[in-house]
């Protein structure tokens, strides 16, 4: 292997000597960073805790910014890498860090809420996650229009429970679109309660729904679960 290509292999976990320590010492990193989002948030924290948190986070986006100028010096294609997936989420990973620096206080909280795109970066690490990634990439159309159908069966129901229920309950159902709030927490099975129906036509057309709603959670699933089988097989018969 050329240099390049050692690179690659490390920080892709796949180098014999330093792949194995370079994935773990990232994922620890990531790993940290998230358990500090959490931590930073306690009351009356001791300033010499806040002060480390500080000097935490600047040890761990100079590593990271190291890892992502390897990565644009390592790439086969440094422009595709650059606009690909990961390539955004490494830059996203760094970029509020050196951003608030010039900012407010008010502004860099809310850039700092962007850390959490790290933990998307420890999907990399993992092959499984890869083969997650292929099957969604695989089924995308179906998932799409799937997508669409679900979008459009929520439409016809909030106009539905809208006409069942606005006379009886003008605040809650006041429009079409406001109904959507029932009918989305409706068709995921969440129901929390706080919107509900009263009239009998409102509550038959609620147990239509739940009835449907079922469809609604399981077809996405179906042809996931379809896609995973398939590339495990396929996996399978290359090894």
């Amino acid at each position: 292997m050329d240099r390049k290509q050692e690179i690659r292999a490390a920080l892709d976990g796949h180098h014999p000597v330093l792949g194995r320590s370079i994935a773990l010492l990232l994922q620890a990193l990531i790993i940290i960073s998230m358990i500090s989002i959490g931590v930073e948030t306690l009351p009356d924290l001791p300033v010499e805790i806040r002060i480390w948190f500080a000097v935490e986070e600047a040890v761990i986006v100079a590593v990271f910014t190291v890892e992502y100028l390897l990565r644009i010096y390592a790439a086969e294609r440094r422009l595709a890498y650059l606009t690909s997936f990961w390539g955004i989420i490494d830059l996203l990973a760094i970029l509020p860090f050196y951003l608030a620096l010039g900012l407010d206080l008010r502004a860099a909280r809310a850039l700092r809420l962007l850390r959490m795109l790290r933990v998307l970066k420890l999907m990399r690490c993992h092959a499984a996650s890869e083969r997650i990634g292929r099957a969604l990439r695989g089924c995308i159309e179906e998932l799409v229009v799937f997508g669409i159908a679900a979008l459009i069966l929520l439409y016809c129901c909030s106009i539905m429970i809208y006409y069942f229920e606005h006379d009886a309950q003008p605040h809650l159902f006041a429009s079409v679109f406001q109904s959507m709030w029932w009918a989305a927490i409706t068709l995921t099975t969440v129901g929390y309660g706080d919107v509900y129906p009263v009239t009998p036509g409102g509550r038959a057309f609620t147990i239509v729904m739940l009835i449907i709603a079922l469809g609604v959670i399981a077809v996405p699933t179906g042809i996931i679960t379809s896609a995973l089988s398939e590339l495990r097989k396929h996996d399978k018969e290359g090894t």
